[in-house]
Formats: structure tokens, sequence, C-alpha cells
């Protein structure tokens, strides 16, 4: 039988379900109520945790 490129995505789609059942079997389940807001803007919350945040030239 020769793998032709169908065979090659029904794979790839097969594969990347079985990974994302796998996740969603051995995680938490979500919190919504603790979750941070999806866009923070204006809300006064700080951004924290990422490279991006920090502010160049403060020694704090």
């Amino acid at each position: 039988m020769m793998i032709t490129r169908w065979h090659a995505v029904l794979l790839l789609l097969v594969m990347m379900a079985a990974v994302f059942v796998a996740d969603a079997l051995s995680s938490a389940p979500l919190d919504p109520y603790r979750a941070p807001p999806l866009f923070a803007l204006g809300s006064g919350k700080a951004p924290s945790g990422a490279h991006c945040s920090a502010v160049v030239g403060t020694d704090k």
C-alpha cells in the first residue's frame, strides 16, 4: 500500500486529536473565575511575568 498525501494528512489529524484528548484528560478543569482577563485594556492591572513587560532602564 502506497502512502498518499491523503493518508499523511489523515494520520496527522488523528495524531493531533490524540494529543488534544490526552491533554484534556490529564489537565485540571479550567476555573473561569480565576482566569486572567483576555484583554486588560485600561483595567489598571500591571503586566507581569514576561520579558516584554519589563521596563528598560529602571533598577528596582
